[in-house]
């Protein structure tokens, strides 16, 4: 995945391929194995990439080890993932323990409604593996009108949902030119449900 994440970032930044090999002091095959997925490039790589294109390193770091399943090369998976952008934290204060049966959980969320009930009801902390495609039917951290929003996400023929698995909750449908973030999978609770 972070091959289709650095060919989209830098055919967005119109920058071509030799442009991006000059800047990075990486030959151009190599580069070309990188963004066909045919080879992850290292971590040193990986930074000068990241510099050439004037992006942070970190976010593009959490696509490292993913893979794309046909669902997530369906719906554009590299597309909707937030490459530019890091969480905002208000307080140092807001620590919690991270279970050792979470061990690629990112950050922790704390849930604002009901709308995942009886899964995730809330108050209750949500951890996030950042950064990470969804499959279909999987739960999710999302940006989307302004909103953060944890949904099961729902792959059709014609378009996404952001579905809430409580029925008092509107499903949310996306189509091809509406822009949104995921911004990570759901993988547990702070109360013990692994998802």
């Amino acid at each position: 995945m972070i091959g289709d994440m650095i060919a989209r970032i830098r055919k967005e930044k119109n920058m071509s391929k030799t442009e991006l090999a000059k800047l990075t002091n990486i030959n151009i095959g190599h580069l070309t194995h990188i963004e066909k997925g045919e080879r992850n490039p290292s971590h040193k790589a990986l930074r000068s990439i990241c510099k050439a294109l004037d992006i942070p390193y970190q976010p593009l770091m959490y696509t490292y080890d993913k893979f794309l399943s046909d669902d997530q090369e369906f719906y554009k998976a590299p597309y909707h993932i937030a490459y530019d952008k890091v969480i905002a934290v208000e307080s140092v204060n807001n620590f919690i323990p991270c279970p050792s049966t979470l061990p690629s959980a990112s950050l922790a969320v704390r849930v604002s409604d009901n709308a995942m009930a009886p899964k995730l009801t809330e108050g209750v902390y949500a951890y996030v593996e950042l950064n990470s495609p969804l499959n279909n039917r999987d739960i999710g951290l999302f940006e989307f009108g302004n909103q953060i929003l944890i949904r099961r996400f729902i792959v059709r023929r014609d378009k996404l949902v952001l579905r809430a698995d409580n029925k008092d909750f509107e499903e949310i449908s996306i189509y091809e030119n509406d822009s949104f973030n995921i911004i990570g999978k759901i993988i547990g609770t702070d109360n013990g449900l692994i998802l």
